[in-house]
């Protein structure tokens, strides 16, 4: 898939979110890269056996003080390669892609992986 086909898959599944989470979503800059990096799969604690299709970088909104201003913003990234790999159609990638923001998107309010697990149940 061409990176401006897959970089169009994430800004629908951005614009696809409620409206009352596209409000909330200030400070937050969301990029495609080919790849993580080694630093990368370190911070989310991946092992080098591991995927990684996507990465919150920032202090999450329920995380966030009087003390939070003048900061750099938050960083979403998702990753292409890893998503071609797994996935078979252009189809199976839309909703890999989807999954991957909205999860991402979770961790922006502070939402942890073990909630988004028994959310998922």
């Amino acid at each position: 898939m061409r990176g401006e086909e897959f970089e169009r898959l994430v800004a629908e599944a951005l614009e696809d979110l409620p409206e009352e989470f596209q409000k909330r979503l200030d400070n937050v800059d969301l990029v495609v890269a080919a790849n993580s990096t080694r630093d990368q799969m370190e911070r989310a604690g991946i092992g080098p056996h591991q995927t990684l299709f996507g990465l919150y970088e920032g202090v999450p909104l329920s995380k966030r003080d009087r003390g939070y201003h003048l900061v750099l913003p938050d960083k979403i990234t998702i990753f292409q390669r890893p998503m071609e790999a797994l996935c078979r159609t252009n189809e199976e990638i839309r909703n890999l892609v989807r999954e991957t923001v909205m999860h991402e998107i979770a961790h922006h309010f502070g939402i942890g992986d073990e909630r988004l697990e028994e959310l998922r149940r």
